[in-house]
């Protein structure tokens, strides 16, 4: 299995820099192993049935993406700051640009009259610990910082206001992501009201995801890739609701990757789950055999990235690559503010 088997090209006027309006009106292309139907996001309910469990992922992005100064000398250096993840002392992991410009000890002053103290550096990496803790920290960063947009959009152009609520789900509760889930970006309240009307259920986990999402895969053998790993939580109840669907046959359907690499790695065996809660680096390609998820919502991904070969286990490589055609030809939007599939293998 070689990385060149999961690349495509993709035209660059694809990529999505901003979302539908309303998000359910993204195009979603329905993929069975047989069928394409070209649908929209809002005709999803078509396509599942009563009893049938999307398990979502709640977790809430954080504008994560700073800019300030250091002084030194009476003199100051602009840095920019991309937050990557808490550590268990409440100091925080970061990418700092240009690393080689800050000391330990050495404090970066940014709006809202928030600081940071660089009290490491190690692997092109920061740890630096705040002048705000709790809601304090929170507000000081909502006013301070950007969302960290994926670096396909930002280079075409720099995060605004619109994108606080543009790249928040409508069900994100739980702050830690510096990406979003963004299958579950083309939810609304609508369009949740409409499918517990028809008898859907939902099932809420939370998976924090980070930074690493964008990090190309660089071993053309793809089985020797290591993974990020990123945190999450599967509750009594989610695994409960998830567990009783399996057990009485109804389908299980995780919206995005993130949510399907949760339940995976909460899964106890085939068509079993329990609660579950830490860091999970699970990597799923062609070969690997799913204990839980029946199907997959999920936008269209890079190409030779670790999300195409997750598809691919799912579907079968060659289908995706078809699937793929399709969608390029029939100009799907492509990534973050992208269009959408479901996939029912």
């Amino acid at each position: 299995m070689k990385l060149s088997d999961f690349d495509f090209e993709l035209p660059e006027q694809l990529i999505a820099t901003r979302p539908a309006v309303p998000r359910s009106a993204s195009r979603l292309l329905v993929a069975t192993p047989d069928t394409l139907a070209d649908k929209t996001v809002t005709d999803l309910g078509d396509y599942l049935r009563a009893g049938d469990v999307l398990v979502l992922n709640d977790t809430k992005v954080i504008p994560a993406r700073l800019f300030g100064h250091r002084a030194r000398d009476g003199n100051l250096s602009k840095m920019e700051v991309t937050l990557l993840s808490p550590t268990v002392d409440g100091a925080w992991r970061a990418l700092v640009k240009p690393l080689r410009k800050v000391r330990d000890g050495e404090v970066i002053t940014f709006a809202a009259g928030l600081e940071a103290e660089v009290i490491s550096r190690a692997d092109g990496q920061a740890t630096m610990v705040f002048n705000r803790e709790g809601q304090a920290f929170d507000d000081a960063l909502a006013e301070a910082g950007q969302m960290p947009l994926p670096p396909y959009i930002a280079a075409k152009r720099a995060a605004d206001a619109q994108d606080k609520t543009d790249y928040q789900t409508v069900f994100a509760k739980t702050t830690g992501a510096v990406a979003a889930p963004t299958a579950s970006l083309h939810f609304d309240e609508a369009l949740l009201a409409k499918l517990a009307a028809k008898g859907v259920e939902f099932a809420h986990v939370t998976l924090h995801v980070g930074a690493g999402t964008f990090l190309p895969v660089k071993v053309d053998d793809v089985k020797t890739h290591k993974m990020h790993a990123e945190w999450g939580n599967v509750s009594a109840e989610a695994a409960k609701i998830i567990a009783t669907a399996k057990a009485e046959g109804r389908r299980v359907i995780p919206v995005g990757t993130t949510a399907l690499r949760l339940i995976e790695s909460a899964a106890t065996g085939a068509g079993q789950i329990a609660p579950w809660q830490g860091e999970t680096d699970i990597f799923i390609y062609p070969g690997f055999e799913f204990k839980v998820a029946d199907g997959l919502m999920t936008n269209f991904h890079l190409p030779k990235s670790t999300l195409m070969m997750l598809i691919s286990a799912l579907m079968g490589q060659e289908r995706v690559m078809e699937i793929y055609k399709h969608a390029i030809d029939t100009q799907y939007r492509f990534f973050s503010y992208g269009d959408s599939s479901l996939l029912l293998p």
